[in-house]
């Protein structure tokens, strides 16, 4: 295989083992009978920032790990990588997401078919926000991602392959403990999504697959995790070119 094509295969990879992880937590603390039940927020968060730290260790050599396309859009910004990757990243990152929840739904299968709130069952697959206001929570989503990629691209080494913008194996930890002070800190609006990817592939998969139990996939919001994080990815690669750390 090329390089490209592996790298489009490690961030296909990467972004379903992120989201088997992620949302598996989300699905073990809120779908009925499962051992996890009612565990809570602070049980998210580990288990999310556990689930960014497998997926980027074990991708960091294939693809550099974005594993976000808010991540490789601010790679890309400021040029740590190149722009002509980046619709093959966004297109895996999606459709990994979507089979990370797929994986997901099989392994839940039976806790999904014992749980008949919809809204919780949409929540295992997608984010929503504790209080709906588009302007607040497009904010809030830009900040935390601000963060996110503000950080990665102080941690991010100069080359991949022969492209710039790699999360080597070892940064694997630092990013997902930043992953995990957002989820602390600036998950209780939104859910922080922080990811268009990890929001719209589970959506997607949430609308498609038989969930006995579902309900409506709330498009209205969707926009919302997608947009959020961009922005956010944006205002952090600006701010870098004005305090830039030397590579």
């Amino acid at each position: 295989m090329t390089t490209e094509l592996i790298a489009y295969v490690g961030e296909f990879i990467g972004t379903a083992l992120l989201i088997l992880l992620g949302n598996g937590v989300v699905a073990n603390v809120l779908l009925a009978q499962t051992k996890g039940h009612g565990s809570g927020l602070i049980v998210i968060a580990f288990a999310w920032a556990i689930a960014v730290f497998t997926a980027v260790f074990i991708t960091a050599p294939l693809s550099g790990a974005h594993l976000n396309p808010a991540v490789t859009l601010g790679l890309a910004l400021v040029g740590k990588f190149s722009w002509a990757l980046v619709p093959g990243y966004f297109l895996a990152q999606v459709l990994g997401a979507y089979l990370g929840q797929v994986l997901v739904v099989l392994a839940y299968r039976d806790h999904y078919g014992a749980t008949e709130d919809s809204g919780l069952i949409l929540a295992t697959c997608s984010t929503d926000p504790a209080i709906p206001n588009n302007l607040s929570n497009t904010l809030t989503e830009a900040i935390g991602t601000f963060v996110l990629v503000f950080a990665v691209l102080y941690i991010t080494g100069p080359k991949f392959g022969e492209n710039a913008g790699s999360l080597g194996a070892l940064d694997a930890l630092p990013v997902a403990l930043v992953v995990l002070g957002i989820g602390l800190s600036l998950g209780g609006p939104t859910g922080y999504a922080i990811n268009p990817a990890r929001d719209l592939g589970p959506r997607i998969a949430h609308a498609t697959l038989p969930l006995r139990h579902k309900g409506d996939n709330n498009w209205s919001y969707a926009w919302i995790p997608v947009v959020g994080p961009l922005l956010g990815a944006a205002v952090a690669a600006g701010l870098w070119h004005l305090v830039p750390v030397a590579l």
